[in-house]
């Protein structure tokens, strides 16, 4: 299936309905959903009703679409997709399915009546379905991390990426730039911004403070994962520097943060906004955006999870212990890979050998190669005088619903891209035509086989689940069926 990118039918569409919240819309490679979390979370505190449109989802259809934090109601949900495709085969729109999603996600947010929605763009930006949005409705535009990704359909340098991305920018309206890895993509999005009668804001960098205690034990039981990281951010929106503890883990995520509170800062001093959302000075204060940064949660990335029992029938050791994220492409990889090294060095009991454990399963997106997604994680790069060995379950995840288009890297060109990274690794690799379904927790019950090997030697074992959010939706659905008291394994 091809993905025919352009506005014209969902244009059609989205005007058969009445759309009139108050929108922060948020583009970007990397980061868009985090972005989003803590914004959701901020304007949550601040007594906000608030709407939030993600994609893709992550265990169903519903979770894309939350009203303060909540899944949208299958009620809710039905009846504004019922009324869109409806409305599609009455006008003959031809919509795609993430179009029909875009316009009922736009649809729940109307008739829930939200505060503020935030909307994260789906790919690229200026032919993205969410661009539909009405220009007054705009609060923000942001523009996130940008990177390599899709560059069959958003062109073939982060150049020509960036131009796409950053063509939600509105007129008279401000659009907030987040930290960059490539400087250029500084001038081209100004550029584009300036075109559409945008105002160009870079974001305001977060400090970090203090010490963040990484301190970790891998074999201690209950698990208990490392803490936050203490930050500090300084606005002419707020008297006196805000300090908070960020539940996010990684260092990527203060430039997440730093670009969710400039938005924030955005929100109270500039005049377009305060004339859509007058509300907005009275109601955000330094408290509230404290406490919406300390209570923010964003699953699937750097989250850490303990399995609720032994995956493997009979299994007598430690529950396993899993650090999952959804990096799937070289720029998320090599997040990943430099929090697993720091983390590795706050390791206190680390005088033993550490093995990791990977499992993953990577979407086919070419030009991006299997190679290119995993070299930044093999061979492990860590800051540690003791030897650190690995080993990687390769397998595929369930499509997504809606998305057909979605597939899986074969297990055997993932094997073989992991080989040629770590000739001497120990690979499990399910075949390419095996069904889906247990796949995952046969890799599972073979992460755990290795683990309970290398604490039985006295070494210490980390596992790590990535390469696709897909993947980590399996995860948790799994998770969810362990838990269920009639389950089997």
């Amino acid at each position: 299936m091809t993905i025919d990118l352009t506005l014209e039918r969902v244009r059609r569409l989205a005007s058969q309905f009445s759309y009139k919240r108050p929108s922060i819309h948020v583009a970007g490679t990397n980061g868009k959903g985090s972005v989003a979390c803590l914004l959701a979370s901020i304007l949550r505190a601040s007594s906000f009703k608030v709407g939030k449109f993600n994609s893709p989802h992550l265990i169903s259809i519903y979770d894309c679409i939350t009203i303060n934090d909540d899944p949208v109601t299958l009620e809710l949900y039905h009846e504004c997709r019922t009324q869109v495709e409806q409305a599609n085969e009455q006008i003959n729109a031809r919509a795609s399915s993430f179009e029909l999603l875009t316009v009922t996600a736009l649809l729940v947010f109307e008739r829930a009546a939200v505060d503020i929605a935030i909307v994260e763009v789906g790919m690229g930006g200026r032919l993205d379905a969410t661009n539909v949005i009405p220009d007054e409705c705009i609060l923000v535009s942001a523009l996130t991390a940008v990177d390599l990704d899709h560059q069959a359909f958003l062109g073939a340098t982060v150049d020509l990426i960036t131009r796409e991305k950053a063509a939600i920018a509105r007129q008279g309206k401000p659009f907030i730039l987040g930290h960059q890895r490539d400087s250029s993509v500084g001038s081209v999005a100004e550029e584009v911004v300036l075109q559409h009668g945008g105002t160009f804001v870079r974001s305001i960098p977060v400090k970090s403070v203090g010490s963040d205690d990484l301190s970790i034990s891998l074999s201690s039981s209950p698990f208990i994962p490392p803490r936050g990281q203490n930050v500090e951010f300084t606005s002419d929106a707020f008297g006196s520097p805000i300090r908070a503890t960020l539940p996010l883990h990684g260092t990527h995520q203060l430039h997440n943060l730093s670009l969710a509170l400039t938005v924030i800062s955005l929100l109270l001093r500039d005049s377009s906004c305060a004339a859509v959302l007058p509300e907005l000075i009275h109601a955000i204060t330094p408290e509230t955006v404290r406490a919406g940064i300390e209570c923010a949660s964003w699953p699937g990335r750097l989250s850490f999870h303990t399995m609720p029992r032994p995956v493997t029938p009979g299994s007598i050791g430690d529950p396993l212990v899993l650090l999952v994220d959804g990096a799937h492409n070289p720029a998320s990889s090599e997040a990943l890979a430099s929090y697993i090294s720091n983390l590795i060095t706050h390791i206190p009991s680390l005088s033993r050998t550490l093995h990791i454990t990977y499992i993953l399963a990577l979407s086919h997106s070419p030009p991006k190669t299997p190679e290119q997604t995993l070299f930044p994680l093999l061979p492990p790069r860590c800051r540690t005088s003791k030897p650190v060995t690995v080993s990687v379950a390769v397998l595929r995840f369930h499509p997504p619903d809606g998305m057909p288009w979605v597939k899986s890297v074969a297990p055997s060109a993932l094997r073989a891209a992991v080989l040629g990274l770590v000739p001497n690794a120990d690979v499990w690799a399910t075949q390419d035509d095996d069904p889906v379904d247990n796949q995952l927790q046969r890799a599972l019950e073979w992460t755990e086989l290795q683990a309970n090997k290398i604490r039985d030697e006295g070494g210490e074992h980390l596992a790590v689940l990535a390469g696709s959010l897909y993947l980590v939706a399996d995860f948790y659905r799994l998770m969810e069926r362990l838990k269920a008291p009639n389950f089997l394994v």
